[in-house]
Order: structure tokens, then sequence, then C-alpha cells
């Protein structure tokens, strides 16, 4: 019987690496299937699903010896997506299959013991490495192929069992490809900017955040806003480019959730106080991406800062200021973007009505201070714009709101990311500015960089928080229309540092 391969591929991190299949099967007296190639326990379990799927497609695979290779062999091989391209391989072997058809395309999908053929995670970034490999195409499972399909330029042939993919193969069955996916259309925000009452700070503080991707923490009493203000959020930013599309619903593919479109929609992430560490920054044998991941290109938002673990906490120092999260493991390890808005809300003590102006604090000093010290120095400054969210007034609510909506909002928004876009030739926002680029683009004149200079020694702001409120001035000056950082812009920006 010839030997037979093909190609087949698996995701480490966001990205997708071929696996070179070979299958060499012979006569025996003892049939066997062994994998070899570094694979895991749902890899070597293959051989039971794949025999058995085989026996009941009509193909008897019960007198071989079989060897199934998955190169390369340094690679971990993980998950079930590899059961459907053994068994074709075996079959090419058989000579059940006996075109050479095969060769032409990438192959993933799990096997069920009827021979139906069952969805796998990572079908999106494994049709753009057909594409990328220079296949004609991609077989998946027929669940995954509107998925497959946002990659434009290949066939996506979708399977509904073994059977199909075997008359395709041999040319006797005719499967049609899959509708293109349709666009998203924007839906309306979580909660409209017109909606909240007051807050006229917190609200020009989100425009600032939105416009220069800058984190933001909201301090304040309970019931004030602090939550709605930050769901209002996504509502303001700018929609995702192509590229930036794709990369998110790239990521949503590896993470196992359904996609059926672009997600052109800005993500917003907001897991429970109770969140592990591994849900929060990713993990597993097989790291998977985890909330910061998810949050790429969108909002990650933690109401209840203090409620957090301070282990899970202090992990989030890394990605807020790399814009990356690396998850190391004895094989290796995969890098995940986590370039997003950190927006975190608390309250000022542990009653919440420290400094509210009708209901007195029932803490003493010590309780606030261990409150507060829950969340660490380090941490508080990596986060550039810090707002007390105050309690309003009963004429505030029941006034007529003459507020402006989040669709005005955005608008400015996406005039000062243009702005930024055109500065750096690129989609980089100015919380990304490099020094070099600070210095290039917003050199302070001597008597604004004095009155940075007197603000650093008066309070005691670090190199970092130095940089990071240049960094929002300039974001001020962009929403103003200003090519330089004015002594008002730089005077807002200083006034957003604790």
């Amino acid at each position: 019987m010839p030997l037979s391969h093909l190609y087949s591929g698996t995701c480490l991190g966001l990205n997708a690496l071929l696996v070179d299949i070979e299958v060499d099967a012979a006569r025996s007296d003892k049939p066997s299937l062994i994998i070899v190639g570094l694979p895991d326990a749902a890899v070597r379990e293959a051989k039971d699903r794949v025999l058995t799927a085989v026996k009941n497609s009509g193909v008897d695979a019960f007198c071989l010896h079989c060897t199934v290779n998955l190169a390369p062999a340094d690679l971990k091989k993980e998950g079930s997506l590899f059961d459907l391209p053994i068994a074709i391989a075996l079959l090419r072997s058989l000579g059940t299959i006996y075109k050479e058809k095969y060769q032409d395309y990438l192959i993933i999908g799990e096997l069920g013991l009827g021979g139906e053929v069952r969805s796998v995670t990572g079908a999106l970034p494994l049709a753009m490495l057909a594409k990328s490999s220079k296949k004609k195409g991609i077989i998946v499972p027929y669940t995954n192929a509107a998925e497959a399909s946002l990659v434009t330029g290949i066939e996506v042939i979708g399977v509904k069992t073994l059977r199909e993919a075997i008359g395709f193969l041999n040319d006797t069955l005719k499967i049609e490809l899959p509708q293109l996916a349709q666009q998203e259309k924007r839906s309306q925000p979580l909660v409209d900017m017109a909606e909240i009452h007051g807050q006229l700070q917190g609200k020009r503080a989100l425009e600032i955040a939105a416009a220069g991707g800058h984190n933001l923490l909201l301090s304040g009493p309970p019931g004030t806003g602090k939550s709605l203000l930050a769901k209002a959020l996504a509502g303001i930013l700018p929609e995702l480019s192509h590229e930036e599309a794709l990369e998110v619903t790239k990521m949503y593919s590896i993470a196992g959730q359904e996609v059926t479109h672009l997600r052109h929609e800005r993500p917003f992430r907001a897991p429970h106080h109770t969140v592990s560490y591994a849900g929060l920054l990713g993990g597993g044998s097989q790291p998977r991406p985890g909330e910061v991941a998810l949050a790429n290109r969108g909002v990650l938002f933690l109401d209840e800062l203090p409620e957090f673990s301070r282990h899970v906490l202090e992990a989030l120092r890394e990605p807020l200021e790399e814009r990356q999260i690396t998850i190391s493991r004895s094989l290796g390890s995969s890098t995940f973007p986590a370039n997003f808005i950190f927006v975190a809300a608390m309250n000022p003590c542990p009653c919440g009505f420290l400094g509210h102006p009708e209901k007195p604090c029932q803490d003493s000093q010590l309780q606030v201070a261990r409150y507060q010290r829950k969340i660490s120095g380090p941490l508080l400054d990596r986060i550039d714009l810090h707002i007390t969210v105050s309690a309003i007034k009963s004429s505030e609510i029941t006034g007529t709101s003459s507020a402006e909506s989040s669709q005005v909002i955005r608008e400015r928004v996406v005039k000062a990311r243009h702005r930024q876009q055109k500065r750096f030739n690129s989609a980089k926002t100015n919380a990304e500015m490099t020094v070099k680029e600070i210095h290039k683009f917003f050199p302070l004149n001597p008597p604004i960089k004095a009155i940075l200079d007197q603000a650093v020694d008066s309070m005691h702001l670090s190199m970092r928080a130095y940089f990071r409120t240049i960094r929002t001035a300039a974001t001020i000056a962009d929403l103003m229309d200003q090519d330089e950082i004015s002594e008002d812009a730089l005077l807002e920006a200083l006034s957003y540092r604790s």
C-alpha cells in the first residue's frame, strides 16, 4: 500500500502552522493504528474515532497496521481537528480515495463514530493559512464553512460526513461553496451618552480615552453611574478597520466562539471579580486567550476593582505596558495581542461613601487605607485618567436633558483618530507613542515644559506618569484640532492624574 500524506494545521497563539500528516498502512493479523509526532491525549484517541468512522462509512480498515506521523515532530499537536485528515490519508493508502485532488486542500475536522464531521476551533486562522500556503482551498466541517468563507480567494468545502469528503475528493459528489457571510451592521451602543445625566467630567474623560486609547479609572460612591459610563465608552469608539476586524475575529475563532461574520464592533469585556488568573490572562497546556486578549482593540472593564484578586490585578501590568500577553509553557510560549482600553471602577472606601456630601463614611482610616492599598501604585501609574464620579443632584436627574448623543461624540473621536493615523502613518493611537515619537511630534516649548516640571515635583509624578501626561495632552490637542500641546491641554491632562 502506498505511503500517503496531506496537509492539515494547528493554531499556536494567534498564528496557524502547517502540519504534514503521513500515513503508512500494511495488512496485518494484529490490526493497530499508532500516532506519533508529539500528540496529546485527544489526538491519541483519534485512532479509535477514525477506525470506527471509516468502518461505519463502508470501508473495512480493521485488518491493517497503520502508522500516522504528524510533522513537525517537535510541535505539540492538540485537539480533535486531525481526525478527518488522518482518515482521508488512510483511505488514500487503501485506494478508496484514488485521485490526487486531496493534495490541493488543507483539511481539518473532528469525526463522530458514525462518520459525522463535527466542528472545530480556529477555522478562520486555518483558512488564512491555506491561502498563504497557496492551497486551492480548505475542507472543513459544514458548521465551520461560513467562518472559513470570510477568507476570500480560496475554495471552502464544508462537509457533513466522511462519505461526503470521499465523494468530493473522488469527483463523484459536487459540494456547493458556502455563501459569503454578511457584513455585520453597527448595532446600537450598550448605553448612549445622552442617557447619562450629569457627569460632565466623566463624559469628557471618556471622550479623551476613546480618542487616544487611554486607560481610565472611575472612583465614586455607589449608584453614581460608574458602570454606565464604562458601558457608554464602547459606543463612542470608531469602527474597526478591516485588518483590525480580522484580528479580532481570529481571536474569537481560536477561543472557540461561534463566528459567522467579521466583527466590526469593538469588543467590550467585563469579567466578574471572581475571574481566575487563567480566565483573565489566558492559559492551558495549549495556551488559549483570556479576557485581556479577547478585549483586544476594544475595552476591558473591571468593576469593583479592589474585589479582584491582587495576584490577578498585578498580572495586568505587562499587557497594559506592552499591549500583548505572553503565556509560557514547558513546550513553548504563545503571544496574544492585548491592545485594549482599560477601564476600572471602584468605591473610595469599603462602605463607598467617603467624600459623599450627605452620607457620612462609616469606615475607619485604617479600613480605608487597607481597602485602597489593594490597588498597587505601579498599576495606578499605568492609568492615564483618574476621575472622581460624584453623586448627582436631583435637578440633574429630573431636568430636561440636552446631553450629546454617542453619535455626536463619536464623530469628534473619529476626527481625532484620523489626525493620529496621519501623524503615525498607521492605526497607532497617542497612548501608544514611544518616547522618541513624543520628542518628535510634541516637543514642549519652555513655558509648557516649566509647568510640567513643576507638576512633577509638586505631584510626585513618576517618569512613566510624566510621559503618559504628555500623551494625554496630545490627545486633548487633537480633539481641539491643534498641532501642538497648549497650556490648556497640559493643565487638563494634569487634572486627570491622581
